[in-house]
């Protein structure tokens, strides 16, 4: 008989992490799990799925600014390294390496993700496809503290898809107080960010028709039984998504259909649910411009040069040390 114990796939560290925040935020009120948990192997694949969907434009539109802003940003940054956070598939990372390549004919990828099995799939497309690039991959969570790896300078610190948005505004700042003091002189950070639209519009984008997000936002509990040795029924929790306009972002949440309690054996922890109760999954804010170069000047950054497409759904910011010269007004 296999035992969630017998087919765990997170590595030791990862799975001390993983029950830290599960006791903390199961038993908090109200319950909430960190976003970073969503993206086991079948939820990074699903989230790739998800960035195909016609209710999801952010992928697009990021990918249609890149192709337009790659050759500024390699010319404006002069880096040798891309250091990708969150890398997941790393497919919109091969606009920045090619036009970085017009600049050094050697360059290093270091991709940074929570998921090893992403990372050996990216690393191995990538390096076929660029025989030349030397790639230094890094299981971590950049959430949680990241060491940067001594690398050629300058280097060029990607943040995409929108993972920024994932973090709540004091997370923020903390996170980017500490790529802060980890930045040298001549490093930049590429960030990139959603945009403040029609609520609605915002809210599709995380409950398609399809039911891809509600597959990827139900996994989370498919994730706690495996490796926690949990009892969730996902018949008995379905998928909400809500647009929260006092904070300009929208919450993934999964609600109870019924009053049920769940045992995760392995942490000898019962959690109570009542009918209609929600587990925040995640946080997606989206921004101003204004309000998020106010947040990089707050950590001791500044946004020297800022991208973004014709319908303003998505901006990419390069951003800088504090202690450069002056941006330009966004």
């Amino acid at each position: 008989m296999t035992t969630p114990a017998d087919t765990a796939l997170l590595p030791a560290h990862f799975r001390t992490e993983l029950r830290a925040d599960v006791t903390r935020g199961l038993t908090a009120s109200p319950k909430r799990l960190p976003p970073r948990w969503l993206y086991d192997p079948l939820g990074s694949e699903l989230f790739e799925q998800i960035t195909q969907l016609p209710e999801y434009p952010y992928t697009r539109a990021e990918r249609a600014i890149l192709a337009q802003c790659g050759p500024a940003v390699a010319a404006l940054t002069g880096a040798r390294t891309v250091i990708e956070l969150g890398s997941g598939s790393s497919e919109k990372t091969r606009i920045l390496l090619d036009a970085l390549g017009e600049h050094h004919t050697r360059l290093t990828y270091a991709p940074v993700d929570v998921s090893a099995s992403a990372l050996a799939q990216a690393v191995a497309a990538l390096s076929a496809d660029y025989p030349g690039l030397t790639t230094v991959p890094l299981v971590a969570d950049f959430t949680t503290g990241l060491t940067l790896p001594s690398l050629p300078g300058p280097r060029l610190l990607a943040f995409l898809g929108g993972t920024f948005g994932n973090l709540l505004p004091g997370e923020r700042t903390v996170f980017l107080r500490s790529l802060r003091s980890r930045l040298d002189l001549d490093d930049r950070l590429l960030i990139g960010v959603g945009l403040v639209k029609d609520p609605d519009r915002i809210r599709a984008a995380y409950d398609d028709a399809a039911g891809v997000t509600a597959a990827f936002n139900l996994n989370v509990l498919t994730m706690l039984n495996r490796e926690l040795q949990a009892d969730f029924d996902l018949s008995a929790f379905e998928h909400v998504a809500l647009w929260d306009a006092a904070n300009d972002w929208v919450e993934m949440r999964l609600r109870s259909r019924r009053e049920q309690t769940v045992v995760l054996h392995s942490l000898g922890l019962q959690v109570s649910f009542a009918p209609g109760e929600d587990l925040r999954t995640e946080i997606s804010a989206k921004f101003r411009p204004r309000l998020l170069a106010e947040e990089m000047t707050q950590a001791g950054l500044h946004v020297s040069h800022w991208f973004t497409d014709p319908d303003q759904l998505y901006g990419l910011a390069l951003v800088a040390r504090g202690d450069e010269p002056a941006p330009p007004a966004l």
